[in-house]
């Protein structure tokens, strides 16, 4: 077994180790979300914590890891009785982000349930985590079905199967840890909503702290025994802490006026629903055990609420995670009854350690290496999206160039879908063949089976059964029998923008009017889980705003960012889009783009010689020519119009729409339409 990297040994990070050992405590907190750029220790602080676990009685044989001191009765290896039982370290079960469904849940043995109707079930990772840690990496771009099933065991500590009437329960009581790197993609709200408490990272900015970050790395990397031979003190003594802790946690009490402090913070936030609550009078109930109170705070309170209010917060996708400290400081100043006497701090690692209610982690360095440097001050956390640039001054430009102005309100859009039938990742957008949604057909299964069509399967083996000498009552089946499913649901795509900002745009009304469109296809482009990117086109030439990325917010801050002028090299975004394409189709060649070209339709510079106008049609047949499915956002505004954007949606193959279109009925099924346009085209 592979050494793992002392907790005790993380330099800084003070609030993800608390919140960590704070679900150590309680697991009733309900897991952590870490979220921070990448190489920042996130994965090796949490899979660190499963070292300083307690282990766990188990009975002896139990694939569900019961307890023997209260076996579940519905467990599918019961019933248990007078089993002997054994202990064994607590696990730390990791969940890749390519796992299936049947790793996730289990699968069944559907030749055993046909042939012998018995409930051969093999069990998954969440029966591998019951009492003990999940880890999640990358949890942004697990599938949604996925994150469902996980949340919901998580929520209820069961999961359930049921498939072609076999159904099978059990326990599945864990603690939750995910990880991401926001600029990957944001967690919709309601599933952030799911994890108890988050927490923001990022690398110090202090050189010594920093140096120090990478002796001990370097020193462990050398001899992994030996370093964590030079913890194993301080590594016992946290772990004996938690056990304290969990055993103090029962006589934890909270005041009146210590709950009303709660819920007026959570009314103050206006965060939605009860869950809030319930997690903050968990987590301070916690913070209180780790300090070795039987009382809670008001400054548990406050950590609490830093804990688990910011990512509640979010009322927007594009809303940054956060707290006012100052008004929440208020609030519970406002609310703040009489305060209990402290008790005295224990003994032991953690004494005036960081954190709310003295119960913060221990203070890291003052071990066999010697002190650590001080922590510097925490860098600000991440918001989700690199810091969005400026358009370079020097690319052509030209004269007239405007700031940037505020995007308008976004509204509600209709669904653009691409046609045809894809099978790309899964979302919200265009039809596909997934794994989830409705029964179409059956084919032979290429792999592992997932989803039996048990009518083809029963089919296919009843000519055999003489020939098998079936003498029972049961169905004689064999593998080359057996039948997938084949289901119909919804897929992502890759919405690529290509936004004119070019001078006939930079009437400042009008600008905010097409950013907020934007705006409000990506807002749509977020809830239907789909990768965007962002082509921008001005002065003589055009560029690659922000690379294909699973981070809306990314390319919201791109566009709020934009400034607008100079001449319309058309010619030059349709280029520069087309070659986004090329090379999105050799990276993820399952997933289907829909291009949004946003323009008044003018064609007028660039560095090409020859007719912009001709140069820009030549360009737009390249897309029609790849089979791209394409809209038009038609921007050209004044009682006169020269419909230039219906022309180049013509040359593209796709669909014209106006700005006003974009929020009405009409354009309902707009882009399904490109295929009659084409067939339509190529009959004349």
């Amino acid at each position: 077994m592979s050494t793992r990297y002392p907790f005790t040994a993380v330099v800084g990070m003070d609030d993800l180790r608390l919140a960590l050992l704070l679900n150590a405590v309680s697991p009733a907190v309900g897991g952590v979300l870490v979220r921070g750029e990448k190489g920042t220790a996130k994965s090796t602080a949490v899979r660190a914590l499963a070292e300083l676990l307690p282990s766990v009685a188990v009975v002896a044989g139990c694939r569900f890891s019961c307890d023997p001191a209260s076996p579940d009765p519905g467990c599918p290896d019961g019933p248990h009785g007078d089993a002997p039982g054994t202990a064994r370290p607590a696990r730390m079960v990791e969940l890749p982000v390519g796992a299936s469904e049947d790793r996730l849940v289990g699968a069944l043995d559907i030749e055993k349930a046909l042939a012998e109707g018995v409930k051969a079930f093999e069990p998954g990772l969440l029966a591998a985590a019951h009492r003990g840690i999940l880890y999640v990496d990358e949890v942004n771009l697990l599938s949604d079905h996925l994150i469902d099933h996980l949340l919901d065991a998580a929520a209820m500590g069961a999961s359930h199967v049921e498939r072609e009437g076999v159904s099978v329960r059990h326990a599945a009581r864990f603690l939750l840890v995910g990880t991401m790197n926001p600029e990957e993609g944001e967690l919709r709200p309601q599933l952030l909503d799911r994890f108890g408490l988050t927490v923001e990272v990022a690398a110090s900015r202090d050189p010594e702290q920093r140096v120090e970050v990478v002796r001990r790395r370097l020193a462990f990397e050398d001899d992994p025994a030996a370093f964590a031979a030079r913890w194993a003190g301080e590594e016992a003594a946290l772990r004996e802490r938690i056990v304290a802790a969990r055993a103090l946690l029962p006589q934890v009490t909270l005041g009146d006026a210590v709950l009303l402090q709660i819920a007026a913070t959570c009314a103050a936030f206006e965060v939605d629903g009860m869950r809030a609550d319930i997690v903050m009078a968990r987590t301070a109930t916690a913070l209180a055990a780790w300090a070795g109170r039987t009382e809670v705070t008001s400054e548990d309170v406050r950590q609490a609420a830093l804990l688990a209010l910011p990512h509640r917060r979010r009322r927007s996708p594009f809303d940054a995670p956060g707290l006012d400290e100052d008004k929440l400081d208020e609030t519970l100043e406002q609310f703040k009854g009489d305060e209990p006497d402290k008790d005295p701090e224990p003994d032991g690692p953690g004494d005036g350690g960081p954190g709310g209610g003295g119960g913060g982690v221990p203070p890291q360095g003052e071990g066999p290496d010697g002190p650590a440097p001080e922590s510097a001050e925490p860098a600000e956390a991440p918001e989700g999206a690199p810091a969005p640039q400026e358009a370079p001054q020097g690319s052509g430009a030209g004269a007239g160039e405007r700031a940037a102005v505020k995007a308008g309100e976004p509204f509600r859009t209709k669904v653009l879908s691409v046609p045809g039938l894809g099978e790309g990742a899964a979302g919200r957008r265009s039809r596909a063949r997934t794994e989830h949604g409705r029964t179409t057909g059956s084919t032979r299964p290429r792999g592992a089976l997932t989803k039996l069509h048990l009518a083809a399967t029963v089919q296919a083996a009843a000519p055999h059964q003489r020939a098998r000498g079936r003498s029972g009552p049961g169905l004689v089946v064999r593998g080359d029998d057996l039948r997938q499913a084949t289901r119909e649901g919804r897929e992502g795509n890759l919405v690529l923008f290509a936004v004119d900002a070019s001078g006939s745009m930079a009437a400042r009304q009008r600008m905010s009017a097409v950013k907020g469109a934007v705006l409000s296809l990506l807002l749509d482009a977020y809830q239907r889980r789909d990768k965007v990117g962002l082509v921008t086109f001005r002065g003589r030439d055009a560029e690659v705003a922000l690379p294909p990325t699973s981070s809306v917010d990314a390319a919201a801050a791109r566009l709020e960012k934009l400034p607008t002028g100079g001449r319309t090299p058309l010619s030059a975004g349709l280029l520069k889009a087309h070659d986004v394409l090329r090379v999105e189709r050799l990276r993820d060649p399952s997933r289907r783009p829909l291009l949004v070209v946003v323009t008044d339709g003018r064609a007028t510079g660039g560095r090409a010689a020859g007719d912009p106008v001709a140069l820009a049609a030549r360009a737009a047949r390249l897309h029609a020519a790849d089979g791209t499915a394409s809209v038009v956002v038609d921007c050209e505004t004044g009682p006169v119009r020269l419909g230039l954007a219906g022309n180049l949606a013509r040359e593209l193959g796709g669909t014209a729409v106006t700005l006003d279109e974009l929020r009405a009925e009409s354009i309902a099924g707009l882009v399904r339409d490109v295929q009659a346009d084409n067939a339509t085209r190529r009959a004349a």
